[in-house]
């Protein structure tokens, strides 16, 4: 297990190498300058020399990058074009709403998707297994913006379901039952993507699974079949699921802009999406750079987690 922490950590050197030098290098691929925004109609171009000089962007970019590395190792992430605020602040006060949203989105898709996994493995190739496989076709797609406006259309029209708020956000330390009432939405629009690819994966599993050795043996001891299936089908099933919902984690958690902005949720998504409209560069960066971490951090946590529930990993 120590080897492949190892091995893990290891993998993360290049990935942060490419990330924070593609992102470094943004400045020299924009239309102008990216301190152009921050001067008044009556600047003159030694003002715009002047902030380049401040913020960097005169220098060649090796230096720039080492630069930002040597600084990014303090904690310094740089200084917000638009804001003048740090960078390092913005993301600690935005990350953890992104994280809850994708945490809430990932264990509703889990939710739906196991019983209805195991369900169709079970009546394989019957009308229920069927149905549930064209609906799953069907959710599969439609791309996330559009379940967004459907979602908001269908539950934002009905008093009976006024209790999901359409837009904002309250944080789960102040009001929690509010929180869930402003995550709600979101996360099923999220949740929606993940829903039939999970059933899918457990399905195809279980279904192999079902036909082991010892399945056979525990139906023949007579045990029911939903002890069966759950009991002794379902973990050896897992394994690939849980190294999916570890991915899809990583991939929600960067994968939240349209969501965030529709849904004016105060996260890291929605503060990419300003930071990309306004040329914040500084902001882009840091973000791009703490969720790519994320993604490879929590993609070592499931290769952890999958050695401890299959010994043959744990042997390697």
């Amino acid at each position: 297990m120590l080897r492949l922490l190892g091995r893990k950590l290891l993998a993360l050197i290049p990935v942060l190498f490419l990330v924070t030098f593609a992102t470094t290098a943004l400045p020299d691929l924009v239309d102008g300058s990216p301190v152009a925004q921050m001067l008044g109609p009556g600047s003159t171009p030694q003002d715009l020399k002047d902030l380049e000089h401040e913020f960097g962007y005169d220098k060649s970019l090796p230096v720039r990058y080492v630069t930002w590395v040597g600084n990014a190792l303090t904690g310094d992430l740089g200084e917000s074009l638009k804001t003048r605020t740090s960078v390092m602040d913005g993301i600690v006060d935005r990350f953890p709403v992104t994280l809850e949203l994708a945490v809430f989105a990932l264990l509703m898709a889990l939710i739906v998707a196991v019983p209805l996994g195991v369900w169709t493995a079970a009546r394989a190739g019957s009308r229920v297994d069927r149905v549930v496989g064209g609906v799953s076709s069907a959710l599969l797609s439609i791309p996330t913006f559009v379940s967004v406006f459907l979602l908001v259309y269908f539950f934002a029209n009905r008093e009976m379901l006024d209790a999901f708020k359409p837009t904002g956000w309250e944080y789960i330390s102040v009001d929690f039952a509010k929180n869930i009432e402003f995550a709600f939405l979101p996360a099923l629009a999220l949740a929606l993507a993940e829903i039939p690819q999970f059933q899918r994966l457990l399905r195809s599993d279980m279904l192999a699974t079902l036909q082991e050795d010892f399945i056979l043996t525990a139906r023949s001891k007579g045990l029911s079949t939903p002890y069966v299936l759950f009991r002794h089908a379902l973990r050896p099933s897992s394994f690939s699921l849980l190294t999916v919902s570890g991915l899809t984690l990583g991939r929600l958690i960067g994968g939240t802009v349209i969501v965030e902005s529709f849904f004016a949720i105060p996260g890291l998504g929605q503060g990419m999406y300003q930071a990309i409209t306004s040329k914040d560069i500084p902001v882009v960066q840091g973000t791009v750079v703490v969720i790519a971490i994320m993604y490879v951090l929590i993609n070592t946590l499931v290769d952890l987690g999958y050695s401890l529930i299959d010994p043959r990993v744990r042997a390697r």
